[in-house]
């Protein structure tokens, strides 16, 4: 059985370095350190603000990584151009509002659908994995099957906060497990991401069938105070 692949996500690298307007934390140091502790694979999520990441950040970490670079991008063509000049290996297309602090749910399939059809097009045609992020619901992995991507993530979100805040998670988890089942019997590669900690990855990495686990928040946050080595590592033990 292969093992779970785990993506750091260092776009709060990124707002930490912003806040001040200088030129640290480096988000390109934090990509090369992930890569030299264990992660398969880099996330950023190049917003429309450039409220973290900067198209600079990627142009630098995509010509010093050696594993795979996930972009993450809303469906706009703007966020087109840029990832078809680009051309990192991984890219997923991800839901974005303005005014959002962090991503809210999945992406809404039925809105735009032949610009999106478009655009996944054009991504596989320029050699980049193409991964949608989804709610884990039957017909939303239905539809992104339709769509002819490579994979889903499935927004894990609701499930996190209700083991944050000590709450019953059953239900939403056996959403997860349903979800993952039927993604793989029809041939979706399966990640996972969204507000994952310690205690939630823990429980979802008992679930079969998810390849790939992308934490940014809490990785970075708890980072802070164990180290980017020790917390990778922890979660790499917790997933494997």
């Amino acid at each position: 059985m292969k093992k779970i692949r785990l993506g750091v996500n260092i776009d709060h690298v990124a707002t930490v370095r912003n806040a001040r307007g200088e030129k640290y934390p480096s988000p390109l140091k934090a990509a090369l350190l992930a890569e030299k502790y264990g992660a398969n694979s880099v996330t950023i999520h190049l917003r429309e603000d450039r409220r973290h990441i900067r198209e600079e950040d990627l142009r630098s970490i995509k010509s010093r990584l050696k594993i795979p670079l996930n972009l993450e991008i809303a469906a706009t063509k703007e966020m087109l151009k840029i990832a078809l000049k680009h051309k990192p290996p991984f890219i997923c297309i991800v839901p974005e509002k303005r005014k959002e602090i962090t991503t809210e749910g999945g992406l809404n399939l039925n809105f735009n659908k032949l610009f999106l059809k478009k655009i996944i097009y054009k991504l596989k045609k320029n050699k980049s994995r193409v991964s949608l992020f989804i709610e884990p619901n039957e017909k939303d992995i239905r539809k992104a099957k339709l769509l002819n991507v490579d994979c889903i993530e499935i927004h894990t979100g609701k499930f996190c906060n209700l083991v944050n805040d000590n709450k019953n998670f059953k239900n939403e988890l056996d959403k997860i497990k349903k979800s993952v089942a039927l993604a793989n019997k029809i041939g979706l590669e399966v990640h996972a991401g969204h507000g994952l900690t310690y205690a939630s990855a823990k429980i979802l990495s008992k679930t079969i069938g998810i390849k790939e686990f992308n934490i940014g928040h809490f990785l970075i946050g708890e980072s802070i105070f164990v180290g980017l080595a020790s917390c990778i590592k922890q979660f790499k033990r917790i997933i494997k």
